[in-house]
């Protein structure tokens, strides 16, 4: 049984496909950091700039808290013992060798996940490797536990035989290096945290010498695909102590903490306590942020344009309410934003 949204999505639409970004902006004949960015506050209407403009819309003394994990080569191809074949999408891995996983027709417009029964098949996977689908993941429909039979290490067979998840608005494959963030150093994400996708070494930069602060974590992101609505699953994070005592400080020096994508939310607000005080923390976060329960820790937040039914939606109320997400929404379907990890992005401000 999937786990699935306890609310209605906060607001409600229709994505046409011709906002869906299928190349990344440098492919449009733009910079990483010349794609749109929408502005958002409360009590004045949303406001059209550039990504490029951050260093001027933020003030001297607010804290950008990003995701440093950097995005595997997580998909496969995959044949079944019936000889169709398959992409097979490593998720996140699990203790004594195990893995969750997806199955998919190869990528094309409107592919969903397999969610018949597919427990007890061996998929032969490249290079002479297997992996065996032991049973359904707890509480999702489209997920597997499965146990990888490889020739070598994850990381170096994914690195011989893998690619990076493509989803069916994205033309063609790109190499692994478009999904990378320019600060990602730690691999371990199925899917790029791609809030972060826009900034440069140089707009870094920028944004220091301002007296913006950045700082990280790692939030290794599993399999999205939530466009049903199913509700996150369990990621491994790590919040450092250096991180959670600039947080501490931006806030209470009157700075705004401002995460860069969902899963700097997600990492941000497990480590918090009822208080609003972050703590230095590791290990598996299971926190499901909604507007009922709000956010802590973060002030702001930095993402990119998510699917009507998509779970992140209701993360997304917790940090702005209502109201202001529905313009927001309203004015980037007007004025032809792009979505999906190659698109243009949205900051919430409070």
């Amino acid at each position: 049984m999937s786990a699935t949204l306890t609310a209605a999505p906060p607001i409600v639409f229709e994505l046409p496909r011709d906002l869906e970004a299928h190349e990344p902006p440098e492919a449009r004949g733009l910079a990483r950091d010349g794609v749109r960015l929408l502005l958002s506050r409360p009590g004045v209407p949303p406001e059209h700039a550039l990504f490029a403009n951050l260093p001027d819309i933020l003030d001297p003394g607010d804290l950008l808290v990003i995701n440093t994990s950097a995005t595997l080569p997580a998909s496969l191809d995959a044949v079944r013992p019936d000889g169709s074949v398959v992409e097979l999408h490593l998720s996140t891995p699990l203790p004594a060798g195990l893995w969750v996983v997806e199955l998919r027709q190869p990528a094309q417009p409107g592919t969903l996940p397999f969610r018949t029964d597919v427990t007890g098949e061996c998929l032969a996977l490249p290079g002479g490797g297997r992996a065996e689908l032991l049973a359904r993941y707890p509480r999702s429909a489209r997920l597997w536990v499965a146990v990888l039979h490889l020739p070598s290490a994850v990381q170096d067979y994914l690195a011989a035989y893998g690619r990076a998840i493509r989803y069916g608005h994205v033309d063609h494959d790109w190499p692994l290096s478009a999904y990378q963030t320019v600060y990602a150093n730690e691999p371990g994400s199925a899917e790029m945290p791609s809030a972060g996708r826009a900034f440069t070494t140089e707009l870094i930069t920028a944004l220091v010498a301002r007296g913006i602060g950045v700082t990280p974590v790692v939030l290794h992101a599993g399999v999205g695909s939530l466009e049903t609505g199913e509700l996150p699953t369990p990621e491994p994070f790590r919040v450092p102590a250096t991180t959670a005592a600039r947080v501490n400080a931006t806030r209470a020096n009157g700075g705004r903490v401002i995460a860069v994508g969902t899963t700097v939310v997600r990492a941000l607000e497990t480590v918090g306590d009822a208080g609003g005080v972050a703590h230095p923390g590791e290990g598996w976060t299971e926190v499901i942020i909604t507007a009922e329960r709000g956010v802590r820790v973060v002030d702001g937040l930095l993402t990119g344009w998510h699917e009507p039914a998509a779970s992140h939606l209701l993360m997304l109320e917790a940090v702005a309410g209502r109201q202001m997400l529905d313009d927001a929404y309203q004015v980037a379907l007007a004025g032809r934003y792009l979505w999906h990890e190659f698109g243009d992005l949205h900051l919430l401000l409070p």
